[in-house]
């Protein structure tokens, strides 16, 4: 491992709204995120895979009577929505280092109000399909954590992978409340507040459409 993760490590070891092994609240956690993390009883909102926390960090500051929980295992990304945390003061944005398929073991079923999955890693190949976050089996994982009436917004810039999950959601008979093949040229923009991750500028830049849905189950 290379030096400077060692020192992004050893700072995230630091910060009290990280919660990762090692740390007291890590195996004590499930069910108590708004009395152990946030001190409050407002709503909590995960942002799945979140890479460097971008939604994490800015929804945060648009909704500041909201929890918002960031959920990735890099803790290298991690610490960069770390440093947001600290330079902007946010004390309702925390982080979460697990893999996101053991998500049950660290909320409690309808601790969580609302979910964000914000460009994941779209696994195109075949036999990676129970990989994606639109899969089945992460839909299960959602259903129990979300409260009733929970809402999940689902945002890529892979054509196939967001053709694979209206299908797949459509087959799950969910609630699909809004489609966009085209985020830009759509009314639906405004919901993200000018919020753009890193790779987003990239895909856009590279003449890429962003696509966009939400649904609850």
């Amino acid at each position: 491992m290379g030096r400077q993760k060692l020192k992004k490590f050893a700072v995230n070891e630091t910060r009290d709204y990280i919660i990762e092994p090692g740390k007291p609240l890590f195996e004590n956690i499930k069910g108590n995120w708004r009395k152990e993390v946030f001190k409050n009883d407002n709503p909590v909102v995960l942002e799945l895979a979140c890479g460097r926390g971008e939604y994490t960090t800015g929804l945060a500051q648009v909704y500041p009577d909201k929890n918002f929980i960031g959920v990735d295992i890099k803790g290298d990304r991690i610490w960069k929505g770390g440093n947001v945390v600290d330079e902007i003061g946010l004390t309702n944005a925390a982080f979460l280092r697990i893999h996101i398929q053991n998500l049950e073991q660290y909320f409690a079923a309808g601790e969580v109000d609302e979910i964000w999955i914000i460009h994941p890693d779209p696994r195109p190949k075949d036999r990676d399909a129970k990989r994606r976050m639109t899969h089945p089996r992460f839909l299960n994982i959602y259903k129990n954590l979300l409260k009733e009436g929970g809402l999940v917004r689902f945002k890529t810039d892979s054509k196939p992978l967001f053709e694979y999950s209206v299908e797949t959601l459509v087959a799950e008979k969910v609630n699909l409340e809004a489609v966009t093949f085209n985020l830009y040229e759509s009314d639906l923009l405004d919901e993200h507040h000018g919020i753009v991750t890193r790779y987003e500028k990239q895909f856009t830049a590279q003449g890429h459409d962003v696509h966009y849905l939400k649904f609850r189950f």
